[in-house]
């Protein structure tokens, strides 16, 4: 199941023979004895000895019957031997643990008999060769099924199929099936685990139970609190859900997926390819879509991609989510189809008396009553061929919430409907479908595009024509939300704020899902695919994501809009945030809610100006990237500019560092706790320092930079001259003063200096580089610049004397604490102190 949230492709893992018998214990230095044979089967026992009239009987994808708390299955000869796709997902979660709708495991199982048992067993499509090449049987002997449960023919109907008690399979801890991890547990107790609820559909089933663990005392990695007693087991109860799917009986045609076009995949290795080497190779999740014209330019599809419209959903946001997830359509028509992707509300039973929202047969998107501000979109695929199954898309409640923020804080000055709280329901609801066109996105098997954003020029993000047919950002799939860069004075239409399908998302759906009937196998695509994906070549917004580039691209920013320039991007964006600030606490809460309220608003919009100043943090040690095929000319990593990199250093230095008063506006701070600013502060700047400083990966960057350019380079060594000019600015003068968020600044900055330098477990397995040679060169500068400075009050002067005692610690670690000094005479400009004595030492 892949999934995305505003999530993940699960590996799939072979496990333990469950029926093996754990081996004797040895004694002394002889050899273990050998396992003992597991017992012989017991003969059947007659049927209606075993399913008794009192019980429940579906049939379906096979006979399931339910009697006192046990569950059987049916198995006809046609089911053994094959292959069903199991989906263990938890429908409920306990509270604080992740989310529920989480998939916890996947994986293509069967069920064989031998004899009067029956093996339940994984099977794995993780290897494959041509099945006429003479490597085959090998291939196969290489992936040996896993056996995770054996059971007993308990009878055998009159059909001859054999009737098993599976309710183990459910109750107890199976493989990877177990959701122990999940909820940080250290146990399963089948005592406390019960089957609530089987459905049994003409291809799939789905059982639910409830599966009660007991909780790890301690969050992972966390070790017990010393001298105090161990608490009490505490328990966890989840409801999972396991849903056998029969995988379909023809296989679809696989595409083998391009890592310059953004797709969900499923991977196996190929040891039939005609290359020296076993090559590991992905076929892209997509649904299966045949025209029911295949001649005609545009067809409608045979069977279109449908979701239903959950009953639970408010009434007034059904329209909007139609309208989110058919947006999708005028990406379909460039791959030839017609009405391709569907919203539909449930069908009544005269219209469908099959239809059940739990037969996966149907896609439904779910409205979920919780506090969650988040969505997602997951779905299941055929792992043999990539063609997806089901995707069901949940929405939580609190989305709203999510969206009221975001718009407000990004756009809020740009749309006179968000001028006032809460947001007109035309509005929300129009918020809602652009979430719905991108989880619906990720249902149709694209993942995340971050590199998006950053490919359009950002002049055109502020000009109406382009706006209105290209919009701002390429994609819904990346996390560019509204349109932050346009001012009030450009007169954009609001409706242009908001992002839409684009350019990328037709050229990727054109890529994925256009039929190429000429070609007989994956392969045989792959000319005319590559050919298609050249185009990014002279149209750069058709490009997605670099692979391997590990947080290397400044380009590839979340949350961002316009980050080709991220630096003058945030400069529009914070001219925005400013007149945000101001429309606080003007916005219209209602007069019935507490300053909870303008507290979360304020959080809100320091949120996001911490998430522009990471855009413009990105720049510093950065490559720009393309992802290209080896005979495509011209390089895929390039080097930022020593300019751009020295504004962005210079840009954090005025805005960030040098205190935002802005931010801390006096009328709206004596309305919210005390500390709700300056605790905010110097948080955001720790955050970026600690990137600049503590990153190493930052550091190798600028080290290669060095070595590719030369004297061209911005080099380690000027990102540290121009962190400390714009940390400790004060020092130019002769006889500073430094107010109180500038002091907390720089004893942060000498904190992160000296774990850097003294702190080698957080930075274990790290690369040598030049950071700490010059880290302490800086140290030492400061230090001989500090010994010249005559403070302008008696708090400065104390703070002075703390940093160079703790730069001299830094440098020499091991150094005794000094001596208090002996009191000195009073002076015009203060008493000197030892610094610890002094409150203007403490965090202000």
């Amino acid at each position: 199941m892949a999934r995305s949230s505003w999530l993940l492709l699960p590996l799939l893992t072979l496990t333990l023979a469950a029926q093996h018998p754990a081996p004797a214990a040895r004694t002394g230095n002889g050899p273990a004895p050998a396992a003992a044979p597991a017992a012989e089967a017991p003969d059947p026992k007659p049927y209606d000895k075993v399913i008794t009239p009192e019980a429940k009987t579906q049939t379906g994808l096979f006979t399931v019957h339910q009697l006192k708390g046990k569950v059987y299955f049916e198995l006809p000869e046609a089911v053994l031997g094959r292959e069903l796709l199991l989906a263990a997902t938890m429908a409920e979660a306990p509270q604080g643990v992740d989310h529920a709708g989480k998939l916890v495991n996947e994986n293509v199982v069967r069920f064989v008999r031998q004899d009067n048992r029956i093996y339940f067993q994984t099977v794995s499509h993780a290897l494959v060769s041509d099945p006429g090449k003479p490597i085959a049987p090998a291939v196969a002997a290489s992936q040996r099924d896993a056996v995770l449960l054996a059971f007993n023919v308990e009878a055998l109907a009159k059909d001859g199929a054999a009737v098993i008690d599976v309710t183990r399979l459910f109750t107890t801890e199976v493989g990877d099936f177990s959701a122990r991890q999940d909820l940080n547990a250290t146990g399963q107790d089948a005592g406390r685990s019960y089957v609530t609820r089987v459905k049994s559909f003409p291809r799939n089933l789905r059982v639910d139970a409830v599966q009660t663990y007991t909780l790890a005392a301690n969050p992972p990695g966390a070790a017990p609190p010393q001298g105090q007693p161990a608490p009490p087991p505490r328990s966890g109860s989840v409801l999972m859900a396991y849903s056998f799917v029969a995988l379909p009986e023809t296989v679809m045609p696989g595409r083998l997926f391009d890592d310059r076009v953004g797709f969900f995949t499923v991977g196996r290795v190929d040891y039939g390819s005609e290359a020296h080497e076993t090559r590991a190779e992905r076929l892209i999740t997509r649904w299966r879509l045949e025209k029911k014209d295949p001649t005609a330019a545009l067809s409608e599809p045979v069977k279109p991609i449908v979701w239903y419209i959950d009953k639970a959903t408010p009434a007034q946001w059904a329209p909007y989510i139609k309208k989110g997830v058919e947006a999708w359509n005028v990406a379909f028509e460039a791959a030839g189809f017609k009405n391709a992707v569907q919203a539909r509300p449930f069908p009544t039973a005269q219209e469908d008396p099959e239809f059940d929202p739990e037969d996966l047969r149907y896609s439904i998107i779910r409205w979920v009553p919780s506090p969650v501000a988040n969505a997602y979109g997951p779905h299941i695929a055929d792992p043999r061929s990539g063609e997806i199954l089901n995707a069901d898309i949940v929405l939580y409640h609190n989305i709203q919430q999510l969206q009221r923020d975001w718009y407000f804080t990004q756009v809020g000055p740009l749309d006179p409907r968000a001028a006032k709280l809460p947001l007109p329901d035309s509005l929300m609801g129009d918020l809602l479908a652009y979430v719905v066109t991108h989880e619906c996105g990720h249902s149709l098997g694209f993942p995340h595009n971050m590199k998006a954003s950053s490919t359009y020029p950002l002049e055109k993000l502020r000009d109406k024509e382009w706006l209105k047919t290209m919009g701002h950002v390429p994609t819904l799939m990346d996390y560019a939300r509204f349109n932050y860069v346009v001012q009030p004075e450009d007169g954009i239409d609001p409706e242009l704020l908001r992002p839409k399908i684009g350019p990328y998302d037709i050229f990727a759906v054109k890529w994925g899902y256009t039929p190429i009937p000429e070609a007989k196998d994956p392969r045989a695509e792959q000319p005319l695919l590559d050919r298609w994906a050249r185009v990014q070549d002279d149209t750069p917004w058709l490009r997605f994501s670099t692979p391997r580039a590990n947080g290397s691209d400044p380009g590839e920013n979340t949350e961002a809009v316009g980050d080709a320039d991220a630096v003058q991007a945030t400069t529009l964006g914070i001219r925005n945030l400013k007149r945000v600030l101001a429309m606080l606490p003007a916005a219209g809460l209602p007069a019935t809610d507490s300053d909870e309220e303008l507290q979360h608003l304020y959080r809100a919009l320091w949120n996001q100006w911490g998430l522009e100043l990471g855009h413009v943090t990105a720049i510093v040690g950065g490559f720009q990237s393309q992802n290209k095929h080896l005979d495509q000319p011209g390089p895929i990593w390039t080097p930022e500019t020593r300019t751009r990199q020295d504004e962005a250093v210079r840009f954090l230095n005025d805005n960030l560092f040098r205190t935002p008063q802005w931010l801390l506006d006096q009328g709206l701070l004596s309305r919210l706790p005390p500390g709700e600013g300056g605790r905010r502060l110097l948080a955001a700047q720790r955050r970026v320092l600690a990137a600049l400083l503590l990153d190493h990966e930052r550091s190798h960057r600028l080290q290669e930079h060095e070595a590719l350019l030369g004297s061209q380079a911005y080099r380690l060594a000027d990102l540290l001259d121009g962190l400390r000019a714009g940390v400790f600015t004060e020092l130019a003068a002769p006889a500073p003063k430094i107010e109180p968020a500038r002091r907390n600044l720089q004893r942060t900055y000498l904190d992160l200096l000296d774990e850097r330098l003294n702190r080698p477990d957080a930075h274990a397995g790290e690369i040598p580089d030049d950071a700490r040679a010059l880290m302490a060169a800086q140290l030492k500068g400061l230090q001989a610049q500090l010994a010249t400075r005559n403070a302008a009050d008696p708090v400065t002067r104390a703070h002075l004397a703390e940093l160079r005692v703790r730069i001299g610690r830094i440098l020499e670690p091991r150094l005794p604490l000094p001596a208090a000094p002996a009191a000195q005479p009073a002076r015009r400009t203060g008493l000197d102190c030892w610094p610890a004595s002094d409150p203007g030492l403490q965090d202000d």
